[in-house]
C-alpha cells in the first residue's frame, strides 16, 4: 500500500503538470508548464520556445544554466549569422535544428544561422495527460508539435513528449521528426543540455567515455589535451571570458543495448544527472566547456552530426535526408540520483 493512499484529494498534493502564462520581464506572454515529479525533481517546460527546459531543480539545488536574457518570446526569424544568441537562454535543454546543427554559413543551398530555427518556433500542444495516483496511474506526459516550414520548401514537423512518472527522478523525452513536404528534407539535430551552479562546481566530474578531439581553432586545445584533465570542472577562467569556449567532439562508446550515457557527479552534493540516448539515433556527443566569471557553464549535447553544419554534411555525404512522409524518433532519458 502507498503511504498516501486515502490521504490525497488532488494529484498534485504529489505532483503533475500545471501550465502557466509569464506576465513579467522579458518573457512576458511565454506559455510554460512546470512539472512536478513528486521527488524533489521539477522542471519548467517552455510551450513557445519547441518545448524546451529552462530551469530544473532537485531539491533545493538548481541544475541547469540560464544565461543573463533567461526566458524570452521566440523570434522566429532570427536565422542568420549569430542571431541565435540574443535569444539563447540557457536551460537544461535547448533544441538545435532540424535542418541545420552548428556555426552560421551560406552555400548553394542558402543561408543558415547559429544552430538552426527550431528553438524559436511555438508548441500547438496537443494532450496533457495528468497522473491519477488513486487510479494507479503514475504516468503524466504533455504533447505537442512544432513546423519548420515555408513553401516551397522543407517542411520538417517535430512531435515532441516529454514524460514521467510521480516517485521517479527522471525526465523522458521522446521525439518524431517528420518531413510533411513533398521532397527530401535535410536533417540535424542536437540536444544542448547546459548544466551550471551548484552541480557544477569546482571539483564536479563530467562522465562520458568514447574518443574525442578538440574543435579546430581558438581556446579549444588549451582545454582538451592529454595534460589537462578537462574532465573535472574549474574555477571561474579568466581565460574564458568573453566569447572564448572549448568544445570536443565525442565519438561516444555504446553498451551491449546500444545505448551511451553521458553526465555528471558532484562529490560535495552527493548529486548525479545522468543522460541516456541511443547511439544509433545520436552517434554524436559534443562537450561544451565555458569557464567565464558569471557565465560558467558545461553542455553535454547528444547529436546526429559532429558539429560540423549542413554544408560539410553535404559535402561529405552524412547529411541526413527525410524522405517525404517519413520519420526519424529520437529518446533521451535524464535521471537525477541522490
Amino acid at each position: 500500500m502507498n503511504p498516501w493512499t486515502n490521504k490525497i484529494s488532488h494529484h498534485a498534493q504529489l505532483g503533475g503538470i500545471e501550465t502557466a502564462v509569464l506576465d513579467n520581464g522579458a518573457g512576458r506572454g511565454v506559455r510554460v508548464a512546470w512539472i512536478n515529479t513528486g521527488t524533489g525533481l521539477r522542471y519548467k517546460v517552455v510551450l513557445d520556445r519547441a518545448m524546451d527546459i529552462a530551469e530544473a531543480f532537485y531539491n533545493e539545488h538548481s541544475l541547469a544554466w540560464l544565461s543573463h536574457s533567461g526566458v524570452t518570446p521566440p523570434q522566429p526569424f532570427t536565422d542568420r549569422g549569430l542571431q541565435w544568441l540574443r535569444t539563447f537562454g540557457g536551460g537544461l535543454l535547448v533544441t538545435c535544428g532540424l535542418s541545420h546543427v552548428g556555426g552560421p554559413e551560406e552555400d548553394a543551398y542558402g543561408q543558415r544561422g547559429l544552430h538552426g530555427l527550431i528553438s524559436n518556433i511555438p508548441a500547438e500542444i496537443e494532450s496533457i495527460i495528468q497522473p491519477d495516483p488513486v487510479a494507479g496511474k503514475p504516468d503524466f506526459s504533455i504533447t505537442g508539435f512544432m513546423r519548420e516550414t515555408t513553401v516551397f520548401g522543407p517542411s520538417l514537423e517535430l512531435r515532441r513528449t516529454i514524460s514521467g512518472t510521480l516517485g521517479q527522478a527522471q525526465i523522458r523525452i521522446h521525439d518524431e521528426v517528420t518531413n510533411r513536404a513533398n521532397t527530401p528534407a535535410p536533417h540535424m539535430l542536437l540536444y544542448h543540455l547546459n548544466f551550471g551552479w551548484p552541480l557544477v562546481d569546482e571539483g564536479t566530474k563530467l562522465l562520458w567515455e568514447g574518443s574525442w578531439h578538440a574543435r579546430e581553432g581558438g581556446i579549444n586545445a588549451d582545454t582538451f589535451n592529454d595534460e589537462n584533465d578537462f574532465k573535472t570542472c574549474p574555477a571561474p577562467l579568466e581565460s574564458h571570458s568573453g566569447t572564448s569556449e572549448a568544445v570536443a567532439i565525442i565519438d561516444p562508446i555504446a553498451n551491449n543495448t546500444g545505448h551511451c550515457r553521458a553526465g555528471l557527479h558532484n562529490s560535495m552534493l552527493g548529486l548525479t544527472v545522468s543522460i541516456s540516448f541511443q547511439k544509433a539515433q545520436l552517434p554524436w556527443l559534443i562537450n561544451w566547456q565555458h569557464w567565464g566569471r558569471g557565465e560558467y557553464v558545461t553542455a553535454l549535447e547528444p547529436s546526429t552530426h559532429p558539429l560540423i553544419g549542413q554544408a560539410q554534411a553535404r559535402e561529405n555525404k552524412t547529411l541526413i535526408f527525410i524522405e517525404p512522409g517519413t520519420s526519424k524518433t529520437y529518446d533521451l532519458v535524464i535521471d537525477v540520483m541522490q
